[in-house]
């Protein structure tokens, strides 16, 4: 493929998860990427900041999802019941991605490095903490704000590692409510 070729960002990611899966991520060199996508490194760069980059280039666009789902929750709506409801659009978001697998061989690749596991939970307590300030805009109490983020991320997170390892068809959004609902019933 030629470098000029549109998709780029696309080939770039796809090549970055095939090769993070083997020969690893470490083992990984930009220069590998961007041969893998067919394009030059200057265009790797173009994309990301860093290879690392790949993996987190969604968590802006996963931020904004869980904002704009806050914002927009019934006014009547609990703290928690808005936290969820940003945390469920978000899953959606990530459910519904352009390639249905990367999700889960991302989560791969975090999970079998150290470094990337430190940036993944820091990339989840800056959306928490949005969560949080999204909540106070609406009215609610800081402290009380804070808990009802913290436990639909709690909530989230959680979802998510049941839907990356489980074989079964299992909605995403329907896990996180399903996890929501098990801090309801908590005693």
């Amino acid at each position: 493929m030629g470098r000029w070729e549109p998709g780029a960002r696309e080939r770039l990611a796809g090549a970055a998860i095939e090769l993070y899966g083997d020969p690893g991520y470490e083992q990984t060199t930009v220069a590998d990427i961007a041969a893998r996508a067919g394009v030059t490194e200057r265009t790797f760069f173009r994309y990301f900041a860093d290879k690392r980059e790949v993996l987190f280039a969604g968590s802006d666009l996963f931020k904004e999802g869980v904002l704009t789902a806050i914002a927009a929750a019934p006014a009547d709506a609990s703290a928690l019941d808005a936290a969820a409801a940003g945390f469920e659009a978000a899953a959606g978001f990530i459910q519904n991605q352009p390639d249905p697998d990367f999700p889960r061989r991302r989560a791969a690749v975090i999970a079998a490095n150290p470094s990337l596991q430190e940036r993944e939970l820091l990339k989840l307590s800056t959306v928490g903490s949005a969560a949080a300030r999204a909540l106070q805009d609406r009215g609610v109490d800081p402290v009380e704000a804070s808990i009802a983020a913290q436990a639909a991320l709690a909530a989230f997170h959680l979802a998510f590692e049941r839907w990356v390892s489980s074989d079964e068809p299992l909605g995403l959004p329907a896990l996180v409510r399903d996890g929501i609902a098990r801090i309801r019933a908590l005693r």
